[in-house]
């Protein structure tokens, strides 16, 4: 008896090519990695390709410059930052929950090695490159305090606290969180806070803001 041999049908057409978006999101990655262990200048465009498995035609139209990259990869981090703190989700949290979880979210993207490391990086080479300090101004600095002021803001519009100034209190806020414990992690006196302090401090730094702003 002849035995038919089953016939495995491939799919017809070119293999399905990955979008731009998911191509971004893998060359930020590789881009992130050598930033981190190469530093700025010394980062190699072709050592990124190859890292995310793509041409350098390929990365280069979608990142025309080693700028572009580096600014797209600190807003890529931001931008994941901003969308996890919903601001109608925490005015369901209530006034002092609220802020804690602000700040512990705040601090916990601040204080982790890699921020630590990209900072590092930005004040080490900002006077060669400029352009990455402004980056890293206007797309980290100003945008997350720009989520805590609008946050403040409301706060007093509510009447829940009393504010002259957010936008300078949420500087003043950040501050206090993340200044000391970030400049040791810089300097390389300590190491990164670990989740539970960086908790504890978000609940010390609300209790002492709160104190200080009260209606």
């Amino acid at each position: 008896m002849v035995q038919k041999q089953a016939i495995e049908k491939r799919p017809r057409g070119r293999p399905q090519i990955r979008c731009d978006d998911d191509t971004k999101s893998v060359i930020i990655e590789a881009a992130n990695k050598q930033f981190r262990e190469n530093g700025y200048a010394a980062a190699s465009i072709a050592a990124i390709a190859q890292e995310a498995g793509v041409s350098t035609k390929t990365l280069y139209r979608l990142f025309p410059a080693k700028t572009d990259l580096f600014s797209e990869m600190i807003s890529d981090r931001i931008g994941r930052f901003l969308l996890a703190l919903d601001l109608s989700t925490l005015a369901e949290a209530g006034l002092r929950r609220g802020l804690e979880r602000l700040l512990m979210a705040y601090g916990t993207l601040t204080l982790s090695e890699d921020t630590v490391t990209i900072t590092r990086l930005v004040i080490g080479e900002s006077d060669r490159f400029p352009e990455i300090a402004t980056s890293f101004y206007e797309q980290a600095i100003v945008r997350t305090n720009a989520l805590l002021e609008t946050w403040l803001r409301r706060q007093a519009d509510h009447g829940l606290i009393v504010l002259e100034d957010p936008h300078a209190a949420s500087g003043m806020l950040r501050g206090m969180m993340v200044m000391e414990p970030q400049r040791a992690a810089m300097l390389r006196q300590l190491p990164p806070p670990k989740l539970e302090e960086i908790a504890t401090r978000a609940r010390m730094c609300a209790d002492l803001f709160l104190k200080g702003c009260a209606a």
